[in-house]
């Protein structure tokens, strides 16, 4: 009671922009060189959806509105050194682009620059660096989802 009679609310509490009730959701468009991110992140995405109930997945004929994205960039950058050259920690970012359209061709809502970060271990072969690396990119696409379908259904 006293967190509805100040204002405060849960996160993704609101509804979809427009009403959408049926809503398509596209393959992002990865402009990255990480292969495969585009399917990671989209079905984190349909998880997010369909978890809360608020909309149907469906085709694009049927659906009120189509979300797409653009994964602007995947870039890791070192956060710890075991030695001077020597890089035993790196961090993966990710930056998005999301746009929800009306079947009508109106702009619902459209968010630029969502990101999300995750640390990886660096192994001592490059095989065993890119699976920590994928990991890492596996756990902040979870995060990544969520932010853009609270901020999506955010009605403020």
């Amino acid at each position: 009671m006293l967190a509805a009679g100040c204002g405060y609310r849960l996160a993704g509490g609101g509804s979809l922009p427009g009403d959408v009730r049926r809503i398509a959701v596209e393959t992002f468009t990865n402009r990255t060189g990480e292969i495969g991110i585009e399917a990671v992140i989209t079905n984190d995405i349909l998880y997010e959806i369909t978890r809360t109930d608020k909309a149907t997945i469906s085709d694009k004929n049927r659906a009120d509105a189509v979300l797409t994205g653009m994964i602007r960039s995947a870039r890791s950058s070192s956060i710890s050194h075991s030695a001077a050259h020597e890089t035993s920690e790196e961090r993966v970012t990710v930056v998005v682009d999301v746009r929800l359209v009306s079947t009508g061709g109106e702009t619902l809502w459209s968010a630029n620059g969502i990101s999300a970060s995750e640390e990886y271990a660096v192994a001592s072969d490059n095989m065993g660096t890119e699976q920590n690396k994928k990991s890492a990119v596996a756990k902040l696409s979870g995060r990544l989802a969520q932010r853009i379908y609270y901020r999506m259904t955010d009605d403020f």
